[in-house]
């Protein structure tokens, strides 16, 4: 991820703001080029991981860092269908249908989704 893209992505996380799917705050749904899909107010794409289980997320050390949960402050209002879930490290990360939500270290630019169908358990998070 480009370090202007990722500084924009930490600035929205250290906000702590989220949206419902209408989307006015930080992850919202929304159509770009034809694909309805999850995304930050900055328009990158999020991510889920099967091997993500009821709420809890199995991505730490080198797959987080290929995989950057989307961090929100405890105590972040969320929108319907999103809620918090604590990680190992005691971080709250997004999730949408108790799946975390992560930002792909492929997607470069606003719109990629480079990230989907990776290792056939990564997959665009979609409303």
């Amino acid at each position: 991820m480009k370090l202007a893209t990722l500084t924009l992505v930490l600035a929205a996380l250290a906000n702590g703001a989220v949206a419902d799917s209408h989307g006015n705050a930080y992850v919202h749904s929304r159509e770009y080029k034809g694909v309805v899909y999850l995304m930050y107010q900055d328009h990158m794409s999020l991510y889920t991981y099967d091997k993500d289980k009821n709420g809890v997320s199995t991505c730490y050390d080198a797959c987080a860092e290929n995989w950057l949960p989307a961090l929100l402050e405890k105590g972040t209002p969320l929108g319907e269908n999103y809620t918090l879930i604590k990680r190992k490290d005691g971080t709250m990360q997004a999730a949408f249908r108790s799946q975390p939500l992560y930002l792909s270290s492929e997607d470069w630019n606003v719109g990629d989704m480079n990230g989907d169908g990776i290792d056939g358990v990564w997959h665009l998070a979609r409303p």
